[in-house]
């Protein structure tokens, strides 16, 4: 209270301490903030609270509605942790922004993707990408967009088949009929380099190369053609440092997921592939001070080549 210039006493114009503590009360209703760091199979994403909240009745919205933050799992950093693949969720969270999807060309993982989006429970994301019926395919994903020369013969492989039919006393085009059709059991393979690399090490004793331990690989790289690597190595590629390469482009961040070299061999064999070229490097240091043993770290390149 404060006294006019009458003397009388005036009410103040501030309010009280428990006026002041209600006005500044938190919503309680708030569980979440408003920025919520995700930790996404390792990958971290940060993003706001209505963007994961966007869709209703998807898995997200159901995670980050709730009042139930306590319940789900964090990591060391206290980040909301989400155990699926942390590459593609940067597709889902796209589409949480606007509910529009845009893709890389020659996207690669798009059935991956699509069962990232059940499990997150979108529907309309996964109607998206799920196949279409095409004319020209049963069934097909849209407007293909796959390496050009995966549709047709080159031309450097249609004068290897004219040549052969030649030999064999037919005609180019039965040859190229017989393995369009697969009527020779065969399929009409492209040319190409691959270029496999390798770090290694091992240490050497100092009375004889009989002490040399066994070698240890550190990482098998693979350099060359997008569609080729994945002809020949399949499923034992890995494609996390360079995911959205297009196939007729080249890659030198692909490695493998085994560490034996002479499987790399085995697989290049198999596909029709010849070494032409290798090349190697080494260092030697020592393993400790006390001791005459020397450390070996090469690095080597095998050059593949496919007529």
């Amino acid at each position: 209270k404060s006294l006019s210039a009458a003397g009388r006493e005036l009410p103040s114009s501030g309010a009280g301490p428990g006026d002041h503590a209600s006005c500044a009360k938190p919503n309680e209703d708030l569980v979440f903030p408003e920025i919520i760091e995700l930790n996404v199979g390792g990958q971290v994403y940060i993003t706001r609270h209505s963007t994961l909240s966007s869709v209703p009745g998807s898995l997200l919205w159901e995670m980050f509605t709730q009042k139930n933050s306590q319940f789900l799992a964090r990591d060391s950093k206290g980040r909301f942790f989400v155990d699926r693949d942390g590459f593609l969720f940067r597709y889902i969270l796209d589409y949480m922004r606007d509910q529009q999807l845009v893709l890389p060309e020659h996207f690669p993982e798009r059935g991956r993707l699509q069962r990232e989006a059940e499990y997150f429970r979108l529907p309309e994301l996964v109607k998206i990408l799920a196949p279409k019926i095409s004319k020209q395919n049963s069934i097909g994903d849209e407007p293909c967009q796959s390496d050009p020369e995966e549709l047709s013969p080159g031309l450097d492989v249609g004068r290897n088949l004219a040549a052969a039919s030649a030999a064999l006393g037919g005609t180019p085009g039965s040859a190229v009929a017989a393995n369009a059709g697969g009527g020779a059991g065969q399929e009409v393979r492209r040319a190409g380099f691959i270029t496999v690399g390798y770090r290694g090490s091992y240490t050497l004793g100092r009375d004889s190369q009989t002490d040399a331990k066994f070698r240890r690989v550190a990482r098998i790289t693979v350099c060359g053609k997008t569609s080729l690597a994945k002809e020949v190595f399949g499923e034992t590629l890995n494609e996390s440092r360079d995911p959205d390469r297009p196939p007729e482009r080249y890659t030198s961040r692909y490695y493998l997921k085994f560490t034996f070299l002479e499987q790399a061999f085995d697989k290049l064999a198999d596909a029709g592939f010849h070494m032409v070229a290798c090349n190697s490097t080494g260092t030697c240091a020592f393993a400790h001070e006390q001791t005459d043993d020397k450390i070996w770290t090469s690095y080597t390149e095998y050059v593949f080549y496919r007529e």
